[in-house]
């Protein structure tokens, strides 16, 4: 597709802002603005240019040119593009302008650049986010100056006990959700047995690996922590991120390799669904097809075992390429498995959905309608299951997806069976997906023959993984990132669920929470619990006091 057009009218409306720079490189458009500006542009690019907003990324570029920077990056999934808007912001007094008001789906970025960079936000409330309370003020652990082994002190003593106002009966759900086995905390506020209103917190095992990642690993190894952000889809990590630095860099990986990274993330997509599926089955109280689900699964796990050495954290991704080929044998074991896959699933979600408790239970619950999907930007089959068509294998497609034909199953429902069946769909075009690769497997080489990574590049890149899009953003530094963001689908998903939840009943709370697949150690504050009662915490000069 011929996108000069496309590019020119970008250009225009950049050039009708004023004070602003426009540049275009691969899929990418870079626009530089002033402060003052940026929210007459946000909205233009949200409201009139249908893009969706991907994520924002604070800098701390003092040491490159004397300021923080604040990253906007929309997508505009129609014509393939990558939109990211800079704005410079004073290092003495780090205050730009808020658009969440604009664009909702900034709502958490914006928070996270506060709580990490203490970039100040004009125009709408500052609370933490991330960071625990216990955390010292006037310490950013994004900044240059923060070590990456940074720890305060904690001084606990007595105090008044704390509580959230609220005229209406609490119910908590978490900080261990009794399915989904990581760590969240939901208070459902209830009239009877229905919810009208819902708050989270989240955030309890935030790592710090962007931080790491800009510190005390190479490049190289960056791949490998990149991987551990997720235990489900660790590899769709890996390779965003290893396709950002590509980009970046201008390294071309062997087409074989791209092949081969579009198996094994086809493969990541089939257990993940399926691991679900089996999920909502026991949330349900469906445990037959649960086990049923685990059992055909468990034929995925060996497949990826096949292929990779390891049934999960496969490591077999680098810049440049991956580690382990595919050969004659593989290909032929890989497809027979998936035959039996593909056989014994279809009989066995014939008989889910035709179980009429399963599906009363499924149908007209946790609504999403489509506007406000769209308002939060809101991404993978949490978006297709409210009618939004969006799916970056296809839209900004990567690796080896523009080779090969698939169907993006989207639903107007915006319900949790219309999520269920999205994700149904969705294994069977995974199993047809990695027929197709393997059928067409080019010969050649795996890694690239040579890897230069340049100083001061930029790359943006997004994978299409399980739960949604994943989000990579890297500034090159000398041997390892300047800087490394990382946007994880239940990010963008998880303020949906305020929506989901409201004026629903109490039991299908669990359900709804599960639909939207959550990895919460992929999106991750911590509410300190002791003898049951909540606790606030006030920093003092020796670190922070624990008021309870």
């Amino acid at each position: 597709m011929d996108i000069s057009p496309i590019l020119k009218n970008y250009k225009k409306i950049v050039e009708s802002i004023g004070k602003s720079s426009f540049t275009h490189v691969g899929d990418t458009i870079y626009i530089i603005v002033e402060p003052n500006k940026l929210r007459e542009l946000a909205e233009i690019l949200y409201w009139k240019m249908n893009c969706y907003h991907r994520t924002c990324v604070g800098v701390d570029e003092r040491p490159l040119n004397g300021h923080f920077a604040l990253y906007h990056i929309f997508g505009d999934d129609t014509n393939g593009l990558h939109i990211v808007v800079k704005v410079y912001i004073d290092p003495e007094d780090p205050v730009v302008p808020s658009i969440t008001d604009i664009v909702p789906a900034a709502d958490w970025c914006e928070l996270e650049a506060y709580d990490l960079l203490g970039i100040k936000f004009s125009g709408r409330k500052l609370y933490r986010l991330v960071l625990p309370p216990t955390w010292p003020h006037g310490v950013y652990p994004l900044r240059k100056e923060t070590p990456y082994n940074y720890r305060p002190s904690v001084k606990i003593i007595s105090g008044e006990e704390i509580g959230e106002s609220h005229d209406k009966a609490v119910v908590p759900v978490g900080p261990y959700h009794p399915a989904l086995h990581e760590p969240e905390y939901f208070e459902l506020y209830v009239e009877g047995e229905r919810v009208v209103d819902v708050k989270y917190r989240g955030f309890h095992v935030h790592r710090g690996i962007e931080k790491l990642g800009e510190s005390r690993t190479t490049y190289q190894q960056v791949n490998f922590l990149a991987e551990r952000i997720c235990g489900i889809c660790g590899f769709e990590h890996s390779v965003c991120y290893a396709l950002a630095v590509e980009k970046a860099a201008k390294i071309d990986v062997p087409e074989r390799a791209q092949y081969i990274r579009s198996i094994v993330l086809e493969i990541e997509r089939i257990h993940s669904h399926l691991l679900w599926i089996g999920v909502a089955a026991h949330v349900l109280g469906y445990d037959t097809g649960f086990m049923h689900i685990w059992r055909i699964r468990e034929l995925v796990m060996y497949i990826a075992e096949k292929l990779t050495g390891s049934r999960k954290t496969y490591g077999i991704n680098l810049i440049g390429g991956v580690r382990k080929d595919i050969n004659e044998e593989k290909k032929k074991e890989v497809i027979e498995k998936l035959e039996i896959v593909e056989k014994d699933l279809k009989k066995l979600i014939d008989t889910m959905v035709s179980v009429p408790e399963l599906k009363k239970r499924l149908t007209g619950t946790g609504i999403l309608p489509k506007s406000e999907a769209r308002k939060l930007s809101v991404v993978g089959p949490t978006a297709r299951g409210s009618g939004l068509d969006r799916d970056i294998r296809r839209d900004l497609p990567y690796a080896a997806y523009s080779e090969i034909s698939f169907k993006v199953p989207v639903y107007s429902e915006g319900d949790n069976l219309a999520r269920f069946l999205v994700r149904v769909e969705e294994v069977f075009e995974s199993i047809s997906i990695v027929k197709q690769l393997l059928d067409q497997l080019p010969r050649g080489d795996i890694m690239a023959e040579s890897i230069e990574i340049p100083e001061r590049k930029m790359g943006v890149a997004a994978v299409e993984a399980p739960r949604g899009e994943d989000v990579h953003f890297i500034i090159t530094g000398r041997g390892k990132p300047y800087r490394w963001k990382v946007r994880a689908p239940t990010y963008n998903n998880i303020p949906a669920l305020k929506v989901m939840l409201r004026d629903q009943a109490l039991a299908d709370a669990p359900l709804t929470i599960a639909s939207i697949d959550p990895c919460f150690s992929c999106t991750d504050r911590i509410v300190v619990i002791k003898d049951g009662r909540r606790y606030k915490l006030i920093p003092n000069k020796g670190g922070v006091v624990l008021y309870g």
